[in-house]
């Protein structure tokens, strides 16, 4: 299996998904190989980017970059879409991503960390599945924007899953997912101090720094990398496979995502 690897590369967590799957191709517990490394920053836009692109440098991978914010800075092209409401620079902007891609024809490309919608070009181009850090109907938007609404929404579980890319902003068919609680220890206490204050009086003094902020970040993160191992594994066995849109099981059968909860539990590590 072909695998082209999407990310902006803006954190610590996009460089371990990559060194994490990486490794799993070396072991031959994933059968293929990452065959190209698109980033949509540029050297020198940003110290964490920077630091993913070394990394991918080292595992002598194809690295196409190509940045998002200096194309809609320079682009002349105003308004939006009637289908998917992205701007008219976002459309644009994928053609071009699309024809530095050209030469490659990944089985599969994988958003890990991918901070932009794409568009219904490139979802029709590929076969783009997404990490998302959140149950199946869960909150929508960056890792950072769920953690926020499970605090205000006083949520009692949360999850991690990965999907297939469509128009619908993290709302794709579910492939696999897992869930985890987080009520209990060690987040009750956390719970407890909340009950006083607003979450948005917390987010605007706190920020990320909070500590129930932290913990279900911390929590979420461990899951994620099991579960995208998982997942690159059953699709490089051919356990699943996409056809025309649709997610098939090996004998053929429409599948509407494994819950993998009971494996990735048992395989994260925590403090």
């Amino acid at each position: 299996m072909t695998i082209g690897w999407f990310s902006t590369g803006r954190d610590e967590a996009a460089r371990q998904l990559l060194q994490i799957v990486y490794r799993k191709i070396q072991e031959g517990d994933i059968k293929g190989n990452i065959v190209f490394i698109f980033s949509n920053r540029e050297p020198g836009e940003d110290k964490e980017s920077d630091s993913f692109f070394e990394l991918a440098r080292t595992y002598e991978i194809p690295l196409i970059c190509l940045s998002s914010q200096k194309f809609k800075e320079s682009s002349e092209i105003i308004g939006n879409t009637k289908g998917n409401n992205l701007p008219l620079w976002r459309i644009e902007y994928d053609h071009q991503v699309m024809k530095l891609l050209e030469g490659f024809n990944p089985d599969l490309c994988v958003l890990a960390g991918y901070m932009l919608i794409v568009g219904e070009e490139m979802c029709h181009r590929y076969n783009m599945i997404n990490l998302h850090p959140a149950v199946p109907g869960g909150p929508k938007g960056s890792w950072q924007e769920v953690i926020w609404t499970l605090m205000e929404n006083k949520a009692a579980e949360s999850g991690v899953m990965m999907h297939l890319v469509t128009l619908e902003l993290d709302r794709g068919p579910v492939i696999t997912y897992c869930t985890y609680p987080i009520r209990g220890e060690p987040f009750d206490s956390y719970w407890h101090e909340l009950n006083y204050r607003q979450v948005s009086e917390v987010k605007k003094e706190q920020g990320e720094q909070n500590a129930l902020f932290q913990l279900i970040r911390q929590h979420g993160l461990a899951r994620e990398f099991p579960l995208i191992v998982t997942t690159l594994k059953i699709f490089s066995e051919g356990e699943v496979k996409i056809v025309d849109g649709k997610l098939l099981d090996r004998k053929g059968k429409s599948i509407s995502g494994y819950n993998l909860s009971d494996e990735v539990n048992k395989a994260i590590e925590l403090p």
